[in-house]
């Protein structure tokens, strides 16, 4: 699925959007699941520096329902271990991002691994985020910003902004002279894989039109935290054939072992 190119380009630019990796049929049945009370019930609030919400549900094994199969579909999985390269694929989290219009709150900028450090991995290179857009995301409705190339400045210090952990702005501020801003503007059904480090963001959505897409982290098996209690991350993936989304039809998230806010470890201060 990935070519040589494409490889190039995210190890030169820390990001990649691959255009309809997923159908519409998929990506219908994907939403229904997404806004299905199984799945709507257990999200929690972050607030941004404003005061609006960002909503987010985020469980960690990848099972047998309907996001479960997308994780460990065969497109997915083996594009992470082209772009991680050699080791065994494991799911860490996904997570449905619920952007509502008017309402839904923004994301500061930061790293991924600026999070993930304070689970105790060790490995950002052997980390990566992929985002299947569920709607169209526009700079109107707070698509995903990135400052390309700063993958390769490494981990910035993150503090706390809002209720979020942002990285230290006086290190963005200088990465912005250097880095050229780009927004990731996806259709629904494009797929953006984006490295552990790049600093990202994304405005509030002030549109008439909801945000919504489910981000799946991914590490290599060889990445073991210290911190994290959840084992899902250092398990390789039970890779399922392309076809098992839509065969098994709409299947809701019901046995997952979800996070609620009180234990999410990026919230503690572990000084």
């Amino acid at each position: 699925m990935i070519t040589d190119l494409q490889k190039q380009a995210y190890h030169r630019d820390g990001y990649l959007i691959v255009p309809k990796l997923f159908s519409q049929e998929e990506i219908d049945l994907l939403y229904a699941v997404a806004t299905d009370q199984s799945v709507v019930s257990q999200a929690f609030d972050l607030n941004d520096q404003s005061g609006k919400k960002t909503k987010l549900t985020l469980w960690f094994t990848a099972g047998d329902d309907s996001f479960g199969l997308m994780s460990r579909s065969r497109r997915l999985v083996e594009g992470v271990q082209s772009l991680l390269g050699e080791g065994e694929v494991c799911h860490f989290h996904s997570k449905v991002m619920q952007k509502e219009p008017h309402v839904g709150g923004s994301w500061e900028w930061h790293q991924d691994y600026g999070y993930w450090y304070k689970n105790g991995f060790l490995f950002p290179e052997a980390m990566i985020s992929v985002m299947v857009a569920l709607t169209d995301a526009t700079i109107e409705n707070g698509c995903l910003q990135v400052l390309k190339g700063t993958h390769k400045m490494q981990r910035f210090e993150h503090l706390f902004a809002g209720e979020q952990q942002g990285a230290d702005m006086d290190f963005v501020r200088e990465a912005e002279k250097v880095s050229e801003l780009v927004y990731c503007e996806l259709k629904a059904g494009d797929v953006l894989f984006f490295h552990s480090n790049i600093l990202h963001r994304s405005e509030a959505n002030l549109s008439d039109k909801a945000r919504w897409s489910v981000i799946s982290a991914y590490n290599l098996s060889y990445n073991k935290p210290f911190r994290e209690k959840h084992t899902s991350c250092i398990e390789p993936v039970q890779v399922v054939d392309d076809t098992a989304l839509l065969a098994s039809g709409q299947r809701t998230v019901t046995q997952a072992d979800f996070l609620s806010k009180d234990k999410e470890i990026t919230l503690q201060d572990l000084k």
